[in-house]
C-alpha cells in the first residue's frame, strides 16, 4: 500500500537547524520514496514499508547524532494531491 507521511522534527535542546536538515537529508537520501519539503514539514510518499523504514532509520541516526527530539508524524494511506481550486464567484 502507498502512504504519505507528513513529518515535523523538533529538537529539544541546542541548535535547531542542523538536526532538522540532517533528518531531511537522510530521508531524501533513502531514494526509495518521493520527498517534498516546505517551511513547516516534510512529506514522504512511497510504499508503506519503505516510508516507515526511511523514517525509522532517519530518526535513529538523528537521535544518535543530536540527542532528544520529538517527531510529529501523520500518515495517510493512498494519498493523492489533486486539490481543486475554489470555484470563481
Amino acid at each position: 500500500m502507498r502512504v504519505t507521511a507528513e513529518l515535523s522534527l523538533y529538537p529539544l535542546a541546542g541548535d535547531v537547524e542542523a538536526p532538522v536538515w540532517a533528518f531531511i537529508e537522510h530521508i531524501i537520501g533513502s531514494n526509495r520514496c518521493s520527498v517534498a519539503t516546505n517551511s513547516m514539514s516534510t512529506q514522504i510518499t512511497g510504499e508503506s514499508a519503505d516510508v516507515f523504514d526511511s523514517v525509522r532509520q532517519a530518526l535513529e541516526k538523528s537521535y544518535e547524532a543530536f540527542g532528544r527530539q520529538v517527531l510529529v508524524a501523520k500518515f495517510l494511506p493512498e494519498h493523492h494531491t489533486d486539490i481543486e481550486p475554489p470555484a470563481a464567484q
